[in-house]
């Protein structure tokens, strides 16, 4: 369903541009349990694509996603809060994404210290936390396929 939802959302591979048709595939998808589609919803609600721009809608929708592990959902939630001046509570988002992979939060963090809006131990954290999620992930088989272009 998620991935029909994006077919009609681009209109491609034969069918018709239809954002209202790919809301009802993703929203059936996310009550379903796809992590993805909560994501997407999220993003459609935040940016307004097919949808009335909803700040609200799009951090329930990240914040549901967020708490099944989505690190981009994450990042998108530190994001918002930033935006609003909530420094501490995006430096907390931006963190749990950045110890699960998630290098634009790194950044996102580095941002915010360098503009004094947090200290330099949760960006220390952050980093380490980066660099040991991206070394649990190394193995020679994902090497191979990069090396391929897999």
């Amino acid at each position: 369903m998620n991935h029909l939802g994006d077919k009609y959302c681009h209109g491609k591979n034969g069918l018709q541009k239809d954002m209202r048709k790919a809301l009802e595939l993703w929203t059936e998808a996310a009550e379903l349990g796809s992590l993805k589609a909560l994501f997407i919803l999220g993003v459609v609600h935040h940016t307004g694509e097919g949808v009335e721009k909803n700040m609200a809608k799009a951090a329930e929708f990240y914040t549901k996603a967020a708490m099944q592990g989505c690190p981009l959902s994450r990042h998108n939630l530190g994001c918002i809060e930033d935006g609003h001046g909530n420094y501490n509570r995006a430096v907390k988002h931006f963190l749990i994404s950045a110890k699960m992979g998630h290098e634009k939060s790194v950044e996102s963090i580095k941002k915010m210290f360098t503009a004094g809006n947090a200290t330099k131990e949760p960006y220390a954290e952050a980093l380490k936390g980066y660099q040991d999620a991206v070394e649990e992930m190394k193995s020679h088989d994902r090497d191979e396929a990069k090396r391929r272009n897999l």
